[in-house]
């Protein structure tokens, strides 16, 4: 069946890095002489499932995500899409504009994304309508309230913590997107739990951080160092 199926990458790039601090887009920083976009970039044109890819990104960047795919020879087609405000609705924005059976998003500022994690989350889509990779959580998780009072300690083994790429059955995203626009949520597979979609979480690896602070960029650089 899946070789029957299309599937598009959405790479996000249109973040405000508010955390990042240094007043610019971390997707475009360097590390190792490549912008953090390029990495995953490379993945998703390299892999034997994707068909084609769209970058969303702020309507000033489009330029700068146009040099980069051009310096980097990438021979998949890829679209720019103009984000939103918010991921929500960079993602919405994407899978609108495209048709394909599965789409399968990434955080473009998690470099250290590997192909056998996107082969096994599209690998599962016969099984799933949404699927995504996660990390077991080392600590205790405490749920409290308003006012930092706990109301639970959750059970550690079976506490997760969530990363990209996630996958989906478009049609069902899609649906789920315009039926819940009003929700406010951090990753898509909240939106599909709310229809009590099963979603499946793929165990990944802690490499695989997301580029939030400065000081970030000095981790990715050892952990790509190791990969090259």
């Amino acid at each position: 069946m899946l070789d029957t199926k299309t599937v598009t990458a959405i790479i996000l790039v249109a973040g405000n890095s508010t955390r990042f601090g240094q007043n610019r887009n971390k997707n475009f920083e360097k590390i190792n002489g490549k912008t953090v976009l390029y990495y995953s970039l490379k993945v998703f044109d390299k892999n034997k499932y994707v068909d084609n890819i769209i970058i969303a990104t702020k309507e000033e960047e489009i330029s700068k995500v146009k040099d980069i795919i051009k310096q980097e020879n990438i021979t998949k087609s890829v679209k720019i899409v103009v984000g939103g405000n918010s991921r929500k609705q960079s993602v919405y924005n994407c899978i609108k504009d495209v048709n394909s059976d599965i789409v399968i998003i990434h955080d473009g500022a998690r470099p250290m994304i590997k192909q056998e994690y996107v082969n096994k989350c599209i690998e599962n889509m016969d099984k799933f309508k949404g699927i995504t990779i996660g990390v077991r959580s080392k600590d205790t998780i405490k749920i409290t309230d308003e006012n930092n009072i706990v109301i639970n300690t959750t059970e550690r083994a079976n506490t997760w913590i969530i990363q990209t790429p996630q996958c989906f059955n478009r049609k069902i995203l899609l649906k789920m997107h315009n039926k819940y626009k009003k929700e406010e949520v951090t990753d898509d597979c909240a939106l599909l739990e709310i229809d009590n979609y099963k979603i499946k979480v793929i165990e990944g690896d802690y490499t695989n951080i997301k580029i939030t602070t400065y000081g970030d960029l000095s981790i990715a650089k050892e952990f790509l160092k190791e990969k090259m």
